[in-house]
């Protein structure tokens, strides 16, 4: 039975995330960029998502946590807009937990340019 894709269970990964991930083609829309970005957290693709990560805004490191206790639980995208300028916004959450603490919601309005024709990850805020 073929992986499940983090951002969608119901995809498998090879037909949703993974070719993004390979660099095999660029996101079609900010939304799938942030689905892409969600599962290379999931997966522990810190490469992928310093690339996708304007430069403008891009840390100089990333620290992931890889706890071997870290469980992301889903993905819920809330909100796509494209505003056709090549700026986009999608609002998602995402829920995680680590060991055996409350499950972690969240809830992010993410900011995305697209420059040459590929989508950037330009910054979030968690709405309150």
């Amino acid at each position: 039975m073929p992986q499940a894709c983090p951002c969608n269970p119901s995809i498998a990964y090879a037909a949703c995330c993974q070719p993004l991930h390979e660099g095999r083609f660029a996101a079609a829309s900010a939304e799938a960029l942030m689905r892409s970005r969600y599962s290379a957290y999931v997966l522990g693709l810190r490469d992928y998502l310093l690339a996708t990560w304007h430069p403008d805004t891009r840390p100089a490191a990333l620290d992931l946590d890889d706890s071997p206790d870290l469980r992301w639980l889903g993905l819920d995208v809330k909100r796509h807009a494209d505003a056709g300028d090549g700026s986009a916004v999608v609002e998602f959450v995402a829920r995680y937990k680590v060991g055996s603490t409350p499950a972690v919601r969240l809830h992010e309005v993410s900011r995305f340019a697209r420059v040459d024709g590929r989508w950037y990850y330009l910054d979030g805020e968690f709405p309150v």
